[in-house]
């Protein structure tokens, strides 16, 4: 069991700030800052120390006029961030300012928003399932595509040659990158596919599923070779650590579930369960797990209620060894 020993005994940080629940957490490249994305239409911008206990200052960035549902940072700049919003706008701001730099006004709502690994690029989903690829200098679309089947999370592989996308029909669409040419589809999951990860060492992605399982696949051969079976709940949120070794997997459970990705590779070719090494407990439905860049810090953020039912805008942070 020697396995768990990272997990125990670790103390959780609640911070609050928004007015509204939280939808989406994000860590900076070098994992000293935290955005946090919420209902109340703003982001905030906190400083983390792993190891402070002092009070957090943090900052927040106004200006869209609806939801903010998704944020991520620049993979190569530790203060920039760009924001998707049911507004139909994506921004980009400076972390240091809270000012915005950047505006694009697209054709939809926003839901999705990532980064390509090298910064270059963002990409936008929307809730009409239409693509839109984003130059980062000069914040204009490159690429615009709709989709004829429900589009719900995507990601790029690390070298940003291959794009994914998580669809409805519970498979992994794999595309060309740049051309966005069709390469693949996987029949991944037997609902809906809402979640996708990318291990940060580019071995595995992860994908979470309507059907509750998470299935783990091998990014060079295209095979599942691990399945995550803890949960009960549509998986709404998933994140490797630093390291790839361990995965958060979040959904309507009260509890978050930590698993081991360690498997030999005599058995490549066996699909073999995740074992969990850890369950953190929640208080309502999760929205959005990311562990830190540099340590194992989770944060995550879900629909919490105070006892007069109002959403309490807060997200919380696992893995502090001092209280």
């Amino acid at each position: 069991m020697e396995e768990s020993i990272p997990f125990k005994s670790l103390h959780i940080r609640e911070f609050q700030g928004h007015k509204k629940k939280v939808h989406s957490v994000a860590w900076n490249c070098i994992g000293t800052k935290l955005a946090s994305g919420s209902v109340d239409q703003t982001a905030r911008i906190w400083h983390i120390e792993p190891h402070g206990h002092g009070k957090v200052k943090d900052m927040e960035l106004k200006g869209h006029t609806d939801s903010v549902d998704q944020l991520c940072w620049d993979p190569k700049h530790s203060d920039l961030i760009a924001t998707a919003s049911g507004d139909k706008t994506v921004r980009l701001w400076d972390a240091r300012s809270g000012k915005c730099s950047q505006l694009a006004e697209l054709s939809g709502e926003n839901i999705n928003i990532t980064y390509k690994p090298d910064g270059t690029h963002v990409a936008v989903g929307n809730r009409d399932d239409e693509l839109t690829i984003l130059d980062v200098r000069k914040f204009k679309p490159l690429h615009k595509r709709k989709f004829n089947y429900e589009v719900n999370e995507i990601a790029w592989n690390m070298t940003g040659d291959m794009f994914f996308l998580t669809t409805g029909n519970g498979t992994v669409e794999v595309l060309d990158y740049p051309s966005l040419r069709a390469v693949d589809t996987l029949m991944a999951h037997t609902a809906g596919c809402y979640c996708i990860a990318i291990d940060p060492l580019g071995r595995y992605f992860a994908v979470g599923s309507a059907d509750s399982l998470v299935s783990l696949w091998d990014i060079s051969e295209m095979l599942c070779v691990k399945t995550f079976t803890k949960l009960e709940w549509p998986v709404r949120t998933i994140s490797f650590n630093h390291t790839g070794e361990y995965i958060a997997l979040a959904s309507e459970d009260l509890f978050i579930d930590i698993a081991s990705i360690k498997y030999s590779l005599l058995q490549q070719s066996v699909v073999s369960t995740g074992r969990s090494v850890h369950q953190i407990p929640c208080r309502a439905a999760m929205n959005s797990v990311e562990w830190n860049p540099k340590h194992n810090l989770l944060a995550y953020a879900g629909d919490d209620k105070n006892k007069y039912q109002a959403d309490e805008g807060v997200f919380r942070i696992y893995g502090f060894e001092g209280a």
